[in-house]
């Protein structure tokens, strides 16, 4: 009986993002001007090309930081698409500090709700909305690293760490420790991102394509070395 309360509220908490999931995709076939949007969204996403992106929350006039705030949101549910894009476009935007500020906090936001959807809906559904592959991929990371995995997969732009979001709502992590971990791992690449984002002129996009590769190598051979050194203690144990 006094799991009955826990119950019911997981109940309705289910029902109110079935509902509102429902809501956006019926939005999206039964409305022209809805759709139209959410197309150019992706395609905006799919050139890689920032300015795009900047453009659009521009466009939006003095709604453009609430604008920006739901696209970081979207992007996180609709995985795997590039969040740096928004972050370059908001420094590009509202300036350095309050672009970086912005990017931080829908980030979060975004991966909050990702964490939810794949805890009140279960791995169903996050693999509707992501890949089974991908969903996949990332359990196993998640297995060998635990926590860190959070961490590590924030500094590498080529993974999509929305996906580690929903793989973390799946597991038996609680809410705490996913958003204290979310909120340190995300904020070295924020505010990195932000800066170069402030320095993007002309020929620098290729600086920073270079940049980002180099980032994501660097990070990439952290965590192969973390991987061998682990084979090597479990080869260790099974000689012993």
């Amino acid at each position: 009986m006094e799991n009955t309360p826990n119950k019911k509220k997981s109940r309705i908490s289910k029902i109110i993002i079935i509902l509102l999931l429902l809501i956006l995709v019926l939005s999206y076939l039964l409305v022209p001007t809805i759709k139209e949007s959410f197309n150019t969204i992706f395609k905006m996403f799919a050139s890689g090309d920032f300015t795009l992106v900047s453009a659009f929350v521009a466009s939006y006039g003095a709604y453009a930081a609430v604008i920006s705030f739901l696209l970081m949101i979207f992007q996180s549910i609709a995985a795997p698409l590039p969040a740096f894009l928004i972050t370059f476009a908001n420094v590009n935007l509202f300036g350095w500090w309050q672009g970086a500020l912005l990017s931080w906090t829908s980030a979060m936001a975004g991966a909050v709700v990702c964490f939810y959807i794949a805890r009140v809906l279960g791995r169903d559904v996050v693999i509707k909305l992501t890949s089974k592959t991908g969903l996949e991929q990332i359990d196993k990371f998640f297995i060998k690293h635990g926590k860190i995995s959070i961490l590590i997969a924030r500094l590498l732009p080529f993974i999509s760490f929305d996906i580690v979001s929903y793989a973390a709502g799946l597991t038996s992590m609680s809410f705490g420790s996913f958003f204290i971990a979310t909120g340190i791992g995300q904020l070295p690449a924020t505010i990195i991102y932000s800066y170069v984002g402030s320095m993007l002129t002309g020929g620098a996009k290729l600086f920073v394509t270079g940049l980002l590769c180099l980032f994501a190598l660097s990070a990439l051979v952290i965590l192969f070395r973390q991987i061998y050194v682990e084979k090597q203690k479990k080869k260790s144990t099974v000689n012993k």
